[in-house]
């Protein structure tokens, strides 16, 4: 298998393309090497707090050149998702900057309290999340309006460590009000890379991650083929030993398998 098969590469970002404010090694030379080969380069992932435009400018600083378009996030997948509920008004927009902008973009008014004319709710991270805005949603949800969730990671790696993910968050929603979200946009869940595949057009997409309960699950979900790189979470052995929808469907090191005349790994 080479890069040639695939029209649209499918790239998680954390643990994959960088590490916080640090690219991957290799990781920059990979991905220039793959668009050189003729594949287009997309970033999906899970972190709902930015806008497509922050993530790109992160991107290129670190030397991929990325422009907003080769971004999907969460928000958006969410805001598709909160379009099956609802077709305009008021929504609740619990989370970073990325939430509400992922809103407006789909037609939608993002609001930040819950009053009679919110009509959803839509929670993703954002770090300036607390108690008050997690008790609007809420009383959004306890209410009884469509609850989008952008993604269920527990945990969120920051610079200092392990920090409490949107899972954490919306476990405390969820407690609160009694019920769980109506829907969620974040990989495992298949809304995402939908979302991704339906703005390329992709026809033969690879998706590409270093976790295979979030990355590798999400891609069998949709039946694609799954490429594990070791560079985060998820290891060779864990990789080998996994089942079902965690197998991955190649395992290498890292990214420097997208090299030209790099094997993948295959995994039984």
């Amino acid at each position: 298998m080479t890069v040639g098969d695939h029209d649209v590469l499918l790239f998680d970002l954390d643990g994959v393309v960088y590490v916080g404010q640090h690219a991957v090694p290799g990781a920059i030379e990979a991905i220039t090497s793959a668009t050189a080969q003729g594949a287009r380069c997309i970033y999906v992932t899970n972190n709902a707090s930015r806008t497509p435009e922050q993530v790109a400018l992160h991107l290129r600083e670190l030397g991929v050149p990325a422009q907003a378009e080769d971004v999907v996030t969460s928000s958006m997948a969410g805001a598709t998702l909160v379009a099956q509920f609802i077709d305009e008004g008021e929504v609740l927009a619990i989370g970073g900057e990325g939430v509400a902008a992922a809103l407006a973009d789909r037609g939608f008014t993002p609001v930040t309290s819950f009053t009679s004319s919110v009509r959803a709710v839509m929670q993703g991270y954002g770090p300036k999340v607390g108690w008050a805005d997690l008790a609007e949603a809420t009383f959004a949800v306890r209410a009884g309006v469509p609850w989008v969730a952008t993604n269920l990671d527990s945990t969120f790696p920051s610079a200092r460590g392990i920090a409490p993910g949107n899972g954490a968050l919306v476990e405390v929603v969820a407690q609160t009000a009694g019920r769980r979200p109506d829907a969620v946009a974040g990989k495992p869940e298949p809304a995402l890379v939908l979302e991704a595949i339906r703005r390329t057009g992709a026809q033969r997409p690879l998706m590409i991650g270093d976790r295979l309960d979030t990355d590798i699950a999400a891609g069998s979900r949709l039946n694609l083929p799954t490429l594990l790189v070791c560079t985060g979470v998820s290891t060779r052995e864990e990789g080998l030993a996994a089942v079902g929808e965690e197998r991955p469907t190649y395992i290498a090191a890292d990214l420097a398998c997208l090299l030209p005349n790099q094997a993948w790994f295959a995994v039984a």
